[in-house]
């Protein structure tokens, strides 16, 4: 007989359904068959500048030459024009879509984010954590978060390795819950649940792929699909754009080792990586008045071996045929080779 467990997200309060019977062979074959068939056309290598000639950042080699560039997005879901103020429209709700939607470009070739060097992942990070900050200068822009798709099933528009800087001028619902239960949490415990999270991670060790000084890699115990990861930074921060240099350093370091596990675990399936940070604050006093304490920025990196079935669309409840242990024992076994 089969084995069955649901398992309750302490974040988010969702449910994830793990059944041995659904872990089937994975219906999303290896990324790098998509690379290889579009690289011919891809319009962010060296020499293409012209098709995003405006940089918004930009880091070079020593010889002059770019790495890594941001630059607007094409097609942006959120404009920096527009109104951001909530208006009726007879029983309903509307505003602009007034945001920012920006490109990280990782590399000048055609590498991948876990290929790169150290160094040059650093700059990624950098990218990312400057742009915030510039956007954060917008006093209408609340929220703001870095994803990134890798493959077609994931929602990759483009084979070559590029993130993307999201800034809006609304608090997203599924961040919204995790500030509310972050700060229950603390309001009944006096300590972070982010804290306590990392606490039994590493008190149990069996859900961990890798830990360096500043930053644990983990299966998450109600993980959603099959080696899924979290990254979770072992100092208490909430928000991402206050990253010290050594951490920069150390965060590379276990995203490139993170990602390498995870590529030779499942032939570089495709996936999605969403980087989770605090909104800003606003003035009124009592407004997540204990977030500097309770809330912590992270890293998700989710596989995308399936699409999603009717189960989870009518119930929010994730269906995962691979437990978090399981998955976490393989990742180690993996031999990390730079």
């Amino acid at each position: 007989m089969h084995k069955n467990e649901m398992r309750l997200d302490p974040l988010t309060g969702e449910w994830t359904l793990f059944s041995e019977a659904r872990a089937l062979q994975p219906a999303s074959s290896s990324v790098l068959e998509e690379q290889a068939a579009v690289a011919v056309d891809d319009p962010f290598v060296a020499g293409r500048e012209q098709y995003a000639p405006h940089a918004l950042f930009q880091a070079n080699h020593s010889d002059g030459s770019w790495r890594v560039r941001v630059v607007p997005n094409r097609a942006p879901v959120l404009r920096v024009e527009g109104d951001h103020a909530r208006h009726g429209d007879g029983f309903y709700d509307r505003m602009d879509g007034v945001g920012a939607h920006e490109v990280v470009v990782e590399t000048h070739d055609t590498q991948s984010l876990e290929c790169l060097e150290v160094p040059h992942i650093e700059q990624v990070i950098s990218a990312w954590k400057s742009r915030i900050q510039d956007l954060m200068r917008d006093v209408r822009l609340r929220a703001f978060c870095v994803v990134k798709a890798v493959g077609k099933p994931a929602g990759a528009l483009v084979p070559h390795a590029v993130s993307q800087i999201i800034a809006m001028a609304v608090i997203p619902a599924r961040l919204k819950r995790k500030l509310e239960i972050t700060r229950a949490f603390y309001e009944g415990k006096k300590r972070s649940i982010f804290a306590d999270i990392l606490a039994e991670e590493v008190r149990a060790g069996k859900r961990i792929v890798y830990e360096n000084h500043g930053f644990c890699v983990f299966c998450p115990y109600a993980a959603r699909a099959p080696f899924e990861l979290a990254i979770y930074p072992k100092r208490q921060s909430p928000d991402f754009h206050a990253i010290a240099p050594d951490e920069v350093v150390q965060l590379a370091d276990a995203l490139k080792v993170a990602l390498f596990k995870l590529n030779a675990a499942l032939d570089h399936a495709p996936y999605q990586l969403a980087l989770v940070t605090a909104p800003t604050r606003t003035s009124r006093p009592d407004h997540w008045c204990s977030i500097d304490q309770d809330f912590r920025w992270h890293i998700e990196i989710l596989p995308r071996l399936y699409p999603s079935g009717p189960l989870e669309i009518a119930t929010a409840s994730w269906v995962n045929g691979v437990w978090p242990e399981v998955a976490a024992d393989y990742l180690r076994a993996i031999a990390f080779e730079d």
